[in-house]
């Protein structure tokens, strides 16, 4: 059982799924691989999740279900994905439902909660049109008022889950003259509509994911009633960006679940290969791709799991903090994916060839996730749109903003902390400046100066970590004055200078998590995250594009990376600085209790 109780969930689903290696394994490798090959949906494997009740965690406690924290839902979805993200995904898009927990009534809460849990109900996202993509009021569909509610009319599409979702979360115009608030959103029941008034759209042939139930739905003079909308009538728009700020962060736990398949496919095939009288891993070259892997997933890590505790305590900076992670996430482990198909050479292109198949298909499926609910463009946008404003906060901090930032940025990182209830009506749609990862990045470096004092920590690893630290910090000075002197572009017609900016910022916020989550969880998560040559790796790699750096600090540091990569690759622990165990056979637990034994003895 882990020592964190929020991982305990992602631990018990492993392994009552089991290993994915072993074909009689629920969504094995060798499964899913077929339901790819005849592009079908995986309806057993879906219905095993419900019949797990893991519906149950995508409900909040006070509305019936199981969910207390984002960090143990990214967990266990992450779990779901290292084995098939169609089905990861299929089963996951019940995360629409935080539209209902945010803004609807308590009847419409309880009426959700009970189409979950009693009828194994779930729900898609009906946004966007054909012809207007990501243009939220641009859109066509009209939900005309009538007496006791409306008449929906119109297309919506691309939809996932649009053919075999019972509730439809339908964005439409109640009033097309009303600016930003022309939209309004409903929770639309198909099970209350006449099934003359609406029909779905064909199927959808996809890159990846080829067994998702992608497709679309069309309205016809259909009647809703008026408990079907949620919230105020033109509320809609608000409510749909607030909700892309809950989902953007949770889409990064479907790119963990591949990296770590994608990585962990090729290890195994490095370590069984031989070439040159010795294994692919002991080449330098290949063998360094893999331990870059790794720090990707680490730094990636810090930036996730921060980000869904973060929810429970500002949420109200996820204007900002959204945007970043759906931007950096995605893309940084889907360059990991193309990097390290380098190593399987021609067998990441086979769709039998090692373990089923799996790489190829692990590369089909990831590469949609950066589009999901707000494309890496999207997002950017989103962020530049505040980037001003940020920077004016940061240079107007005070004594105390600095303590009560410092007191949030422990209840964040600190991950033996519990976090508080998560309250969606806090969510707002500009965060006013306030970003506490970075504008806590002083407070980090005079905790990291502190730390000299501290006999347990290696003098040259600090020294590097806070000259590395102190780097980032130069940067985001240098991009804030950048961004003090130059012109305000409003709606779209911001430059792609500036772009490069919001992306350097992503990845200055994703440096400053990695600093934080060492200082606070230093001795909480093992030997290896408390010595902290990771720290200095991650950071140097992620100041890489801008600072003229070694490509290597200490090739020591390298091989220790390389070799916590097999502790955890032969201990089957996911790939992570919170390594939680995979779902094991029954050889593999008596091994890994044996090991433990002696670990102990010793």
């Amino acid at each position: 059982m882990h020592q964190l109780k929020q991982y305990r969930l992602a631990e018990a689903l492993e392994q009552d799924l089991g290993d994915p290696g072993n074909p009689d394994s629920v969504m094995s490798f060798k499964r899913v691989m077929e339901l790819d090959e005849r592009e079908e949906f995986p309806e057993n494997e879906v219905n095993w999740l419900y019949n797990w009740k893991l519906q149950h965690y995508y409900i909040p406690v006070d509305c019936g279900g199981e969910f207390t924290s984002f960090e143990e839902f990214v967990a266990f979805v992450r779990s779901l994905s290292r084995r098939d993200q169609t089905a990861g995904i299929a089963f996951t898009t019940m995360f629409w439902s935080f539209l209902t927990w945010m803004g609807g009534t308590d009847a419409q809460k309880q009426k959700l909660a009970s189409f979950m849990k009693d009828r194994n109900g779930t729900m898609c996202l009906a946004y966007s049109e054909r012809e207007h993509g990501s243009d939220l009021i641009a859109g066509d569909v009209r939900a005309t008022k009538v007496p006791g509610g409306y008449l929906l009319n119109g297309e919506k599409w691309p939809i996932n889950r649009a053919t075999r979702s019972g509730v439809t979360f339908v964005l439409a115009k109640t009033d097309p003259e009303a600016g930003a608030r022309c939209l309004s959103l409903f929770m639309v029941d198909k099970s209350q509509l006449d099934p003359s008034q609406y029909y779905n759209l064909p199927k959808i042939l996809t890159h990846g994911i080829r067994g998702s139930d992608m497709s679309g739905i069309g309205f016809k003079d259909c009647f809703i009633p008026e408990e079907m909308r949620l919230g105020e009538e033109g509320a809609g728009l608000e409510l749909a960006l607030k909700g892309f700020q809950i989902t953007r962060m949770l889409c990064t736990a479907f790119s963990h679940g591949a990296a770590d398949t994608a990585l962990r496919t090729t290890l195994k095939f490095a370590l069984g290969r031989r070439l040159y009288d010795r294994t692919v891993f002991d080449i330098p070259q290949p063998r360094q791709t893999l331990v870059d892997a790794f720090l990707d997933i680490l730094l990636c890590d810090c930036e996730t799991i921060a980000a869904a505790r973060g929810f429970h305590v500002v949420p109200e900076q996820f204007s900002v903090w959204a945007a970043v992670v759906k931007y950096f996430v995605p893309v940084q482990l889907e360059n990991l994916v193309n990097n390290v198909y380098v190593v399987l050479g021609s067998r990441f292109y086979m769709r039998e060839e090692h373990d089923w198949g799996i790489f190829q298909k692990v590369l089909r499926d990831n590469s949609v996730i950066s589009m999901f609910d707000g494309s890496t463009v999207v997002n950017l946008h989103a962020l530049i749109l505040q980037l001003r404003q940020i920077a004016k906060y940061r240079a107007k901090r005070n004594e105390k903003t600095m303590a009560a930032i410092q007191s949030r940025l422990e209840t964040i990182f600190s991950l033996e902390k519990p976090v508080p209830r998560f309250e969606p009506e806090k969510l707002q749609l500009f965060g006013r400046g306030a970003d506490d990862v970075l504008q806590g990045l002083e407070i980090a470096l005079k905790q990291l100066d502190d730390l000299k004092a501290e006999s347990d920590v290696d003098a040259q690893i600090l020294e590097q970590a806070i000259s590395l630290s102190s780097a980032v910090l130069e940067e985001l000075d240098g991009l804030d004055n950048i961004i003090a002197n130059s012109g305000f572009e409003y709606g779209h017609d911001q430059s792609p200078e500036l772009f490069e900016l919001a992306k350097k910022y992503c990845a200055l916020h994703t440096a400053a998590a990695c600093v934080h989550m060492w200082i606070y969880n230093r001795k909480a998560l093992g030997e290896f995250f408390a010595k902290g040559e990771w720290l200095v790796l991650c950071l140097h790699r992620l100041l890489r594009p801008w600072r003229p750096l070694p490509y290597s600090i200490s090739q020591a540091y390298s091989e220790n990376m390389a070799q916590e990569l097999l502790t955890l690759y032969r201990e089957n622990k996911m790939f992570s600085l919170v390594p939680f165990q995979l779902a094991q056979t029954e050889t593999q637990e008596d091994t890994t209790n044996a090991t433990a034994e002696l670990q102990l003895q010793a």
